[in-house]
Formats: C-alpha cells, structure tokens, sequence
C-alpha cells in the first residue's frame, strides 16, 4: 500500500489524481502532517508526500529503523515539477515509486542512488539475497576498480562493467555454500537448492524447521539459497511443512504421488509408499526437476528421554543447475515512444543482446553498460536465433530483438523452434507493422482481417497464393507484409489482381512507408489506383474488405454492430 501524504491545496490535488490513477494501491491520510506521515511510515510499504523534502526529512527522522525496514520514500514538491526518491531507493522501490509517480503527474523524476546514477545494476537489485561487504564492493564496481567475480556456475545475471572480472581486491561471490566474507567480499546467493521435506501428521512446525536448517548447516550451505520446499501433494496443507516454508521466505512446491514414484531414489522406503502412495518424498520431491542430490534422506531428531518417539519429518537437498533466460523483445516499429516499458526493461537486463544491425542500432542507447552485443546483417535470421538460444543454454540472461512484435514474422519463431525445455523463455509483445500502419490509416481493421506476407524466400508461392485467395473469398481485410523488393516486383501485383476477382476496383487501400518514423509517409488509394511500384520491403499495404469506406480521408471497417448503418 502506498500512503499519500499533502499539506496544501496543491498537493492535496495532485494526491487525488494519484489516488485516481491507482484505484485500491493507494491510501489518502488526512489530519495533521506529522500525524499522518507517522501512521503512514508504520502502515505502508512506500509514502508519497507532497510536501518539501526537508519537511520530511524532519517528519521521518524519528521513525528509522533502518534499510532493510523503512519504506519507500518519495516527495513531490509543490510545483509537481520533480519526483523525489527520499529514501528506500532500492530497497523500498522509491526509485522506481518516483517513476510511476513522473508518469502520472507529468514530472521529471530525481533518482541520485549512485548505482542508477551511474546505471550500474545495484548488487541489492538483482533480486537474490547479498550478504557483506555490500557497500564496499558496490563502491569498487562505482570507482571503476578491478572487482574479481567468483561464481560457482553461470547464472542469468544483468550486466555488469568491464572492470568486474577474474581479479581485483574486491570481490563479488556468487554461490550457495555458507563462506565468511571478506572485509571487501559481497556474497550474492543464487536460488539454486530446492529442499524436498516429508512429515508425519501434524509434525511440529520447529521439528520440520529445524531439520532443514541443520540440514543446510551440516552441509555447508546457505539457508538464503533454497528456491522452494518441494513435498507430496497429500501434504500440500500440513501445517509443519507449511510453517516451514513461510518461515525460510520461500514457495511451496506439490507432485503428485505418481510423479514423485517415477522417480529414482537412493532411498526408498515402504512407509510413505503406504501412506500417500510413493516410496520417497523428500529425495524425490527435491528431485522431481531434476539436479544433483547433496544430501541425501535425513530424518529429524527425536525428543530426548526414555518415551522418544519417531521422528516426524525428512529433507534432502539437491542444488539444481542455472538456467539461462531468452527474453524474445519486440521494438516496435521504430519510434522511441512505440517501445513498452517492459521491453525497456528485458533490454536493460539481459546481459547479452542478439539482433539485426539496424535493429540494435534503434535501442543501443537504452542498453546497460558492459552488455555484450552480437549483431548480424540481413538474412542471417537462423544464425541469430541459434546464437541467442546457445547464450541462454550457456546461462546468460539474453535479449533476442526483433522489430514490431518479435512473434510476427521476427525472431520469435526460429528462436523458439531452436529452443528446448532447458532455457526460461520469455515474451515480450510490441506493436507490429500492421497495427502501427492501421493507426496512421485510420480504422482499416475494425472487423476480421488477416497479415500475409509476400515474402517467397522462405515460403512456396503456391502456399501464399493460396492464402491471399482464401482470404480473397472470405472477405477479410488484408494487410501485406514485404510486398515488393528489387527482386520480387511481381507478387504484389498477382496477389492485389485476386483480390480484384472479389473486391469492387474502389475498395479502400491504404500504403504507410516507415510507419512511426521520421520519414513516416501514408496515403489512401483505390484498389485499381495502387501502383505498386510505388511500394517497397519498408511498405505495409492493406486493403480493405466490401465493407471498408474512406471518410474523411481515413480508411474504415466497420465493425459490424447492428446498430451501425
């Protein structure tokens, strides 16, 4: 819950719109100020004041407790000129906060955390936990000192400057073991062991917790590196088992019986196969998505004294492999305000970007430094598809780009036919060319419509011939995609003379070159009037159905409605 805060008629105005903006993630505090920024700090998770930042610096003093607790902080001043982050930047979001809050009320947002001020992924928002010298060895990555990266395997990690390497004096750990940090010694814990628990009817909450933490103890192994408990589904609702997992920090995983009884464990036993219909649990819970077993079956200690009973619960602990990240990002047709914040996002975090040269040359701005480009000309689609998927098996955090939406004629395609199921995959949509080019037309495909693509290098032209008549007979808007090029000028003027068979000579088309460029250049035309030689490979045409009419100069389909005339 966001607290919003204000002390004056400004203030309280641009808290309503912010409050209108995020219907049920904010709560307006009325009242004195230093009441409410009190009440706030204690019940919310991030405060938006509008007041001065001394004021809150004053207001806020008092209530610190300290980085990991305090909440987010932003202030916006009473011009709604800037958004502040105060305090919390990484920890509370406040950076972020300042952000959505710029957004919403057209301001600029301050952010002076160095790491972002730098744009230096900070090594607490990387989404795993860190331990020691954090500030120290975040200075030395700032200060451009060598730092000496230590992981134990690859992990899909954001990128990191040239000067975190193979030595230096500072060092940034990643790994799961339990080590004693050095006084210039950060230790980021990877989400790499998954804890397989099995229990016993209402086993108590510190049996279960315990042996898992003993467990990991003996072991050598950090608590901060378990993923998830793993368990039987017959135990999905056990209060021990449950307890224990909200306790650690971390999900809890259910197979079913069979799933766990297909696989091979060191340890099978016949107790658990009569009870919910498996021969292991814990070996075979940590198992079941596969890993290396680090420590085998244990069960917990029974109660001391002469009436000690059985134990009640068992864990194993397996460390599963890192696994890469192929993130498929659509850019969008060209124009910077066209690419989503979550493709900016993807961009900045993965740690290895793959596209086309002209393509990477649009958002090689927006890339963090020390990501690793590979870029290939025209052509080359098959190569860049299995070059992203090889860096995503490798265990980097990877970016394939393609323009538009990366699912429509782009790189989705190869790169998820190449794909196995041993990479994370992860889509991110953009505006295709049709679209873009729909918006500058008008309202071309208000009703079905279809997108064919001229293109025979890598499609029979029997096939596409078949399609645009298919499409042709059933009346459906057409958009084409690579309609002509130097050495394919006939395709355009073949597939525009079979939808003549169906079309009236006057339906509606409409040509956009460069839609959303600079050089952006559109036009509305006839059927019959299109010529297309005036048409290349950066065109998109679409032609109208026997519904589509021209209105005031726009192309428009209507939708069908009955009461539409």
């Amino acid at each position: 819950m966001i607290g919003l805060i204000s002390a004056t008629a400004a203030g309280a105005a641009a808290r309503d719109r912010l409050a209108a903006a995020w219907p049920g993630r904010t709560r307006v505090y009325e009242g004195p100020v230093g009441r409410s920024v009190e009440l706030a700090f204690a019940e919310c998770d991030q405060l938006v004041c509008f007041l001065a930042t001394g004021a809150v610096v004053r207001l806020i003093a008092p209530l610190l407790a300290g980085k990991s607790a305090d909440p987010g902080v932003v202030c916006v001043d009473e011009g709604q000129r800037y958004a502040v982050s105060l305090l919390g930047g990484h920890g509370g979001g406040a950076n972020e906060l300042a952000a959505q809050v710029a957004d919403v009320l057209g301001c600029a947002p301050v952010v002076t955390t160095a790491t972002d001020a730098a744009d230096v992924p900070g090594l607490d928002t990387l989404g795993w936990p860190v331990e020691g010298a954090v500030a120290p060895v975040t200075r030395a990555v700032l200060d451009g000192e060598p730092v000496a990266l230590r992981a134990d395997a690859v992990w899909p990690l954001p990128p990191l400057p040239g000067n975190v390497g193979a030595d230096g004096d500072a060092v940034l750990r990643v790994t799961d073991r339990v080590v004693e940090p050095g006084a210039r010694e950060a230790v980021l814990r990877p989400p790499s062991l998954v804890v397989g628990v099995g229990a016993s009817k209402n086993a108590p909450l510190d049996e279960v917790l315990g042996l898992v933490e003993e467990t990991l103890r003996d072991a050598g192994l950090s608590a901060l590196s378990i993923s998830a408990l793993a368990t039987v589904d017959a135990k999905a609702q056990e209060p021990g088992i449950v307890g224990a997992a909200q306790r650690l920090g971390v999900p809890l995983v259910t197979y079913a019986p069979e799933r766990l009884a297909s696989i091979t464990v060191p340890n099978p036993s016949g107790a658990p196969l009569a009870a919910v219909g498996t021969p292991s649990v814990a070996e075979a819970a940590a198992l079941a998505e596969g890993g290396e077993l680090l420590v085998p079956k244990r069960k917990s200690r029974t109660p001391p004294g002469p009436a000690g009973r059985a134990a009640m619960a068992t864990c194993a602990v397996v460390r599963r492999a890192p696994r890469g990240r192929l993130a498929v990002v659509g850019v969008g047709p060209g124009a910077r305000d066209l690419l989503t914040p979550r493709a900016t996002r993807e961009l900045r975090r993965a740690a290895v970007l793959v596209g086309l040269d002209q393509y990477v040359d649009q958002i090689r701005d927006l890339l963090r430094p020390g990501t690793r480009i590979v870029e290939s000309g025209l052509g080359a689609e098959e190569e860049r598809a299995r070059t992203a998927v090889a860096e995503a098996r490798a265990g980097h955090a990877v970016a394939l780009i393609g323009s538009g939406d990366a699912g429509v004629y782009a790189m989705a395609s190869p790169a998820l036919a190449e794909a196995s199921g041993d990479i994370d995959v992860v889509g991110v949509p953009g505006v295709t060319a049709a679209l873009a080019a729909a918006a500058v037309l008008g309202a071309p495909l208000g009703h079905d419509h279809a997108s064919i693509s001229l293109s025979d290098l890598h499609t029979p032209w029997e096939v596409i011939e078949r399609r645009v008549r298919a499409a042709a007979e059933a009346d459906i808007v057409v958009t084409f995609y690579n309609p002509r090029s130097r050495g394919r000028d006939w395709q355009l003027p073949k597939a525009l003379s079979i939808l003549a068979e169906h079309r009236d000579p006057g339906t509606p088309t409409g040509v956009v070159r460069n839609a959303s460029r600079a050089d952006e250049s559109s036009r509305v035309t006839t059927l019959a009037g299109l010529d297309p030689a005036t048409v290349d490979m950066m065109t998109v045409v679409t032609v109208g159905n026997t519904a589509t009419r021209e209105v005031a100069g726009r192309m428009v389909t209507p939708r069908g409605y009955r009461w539409q005339s």
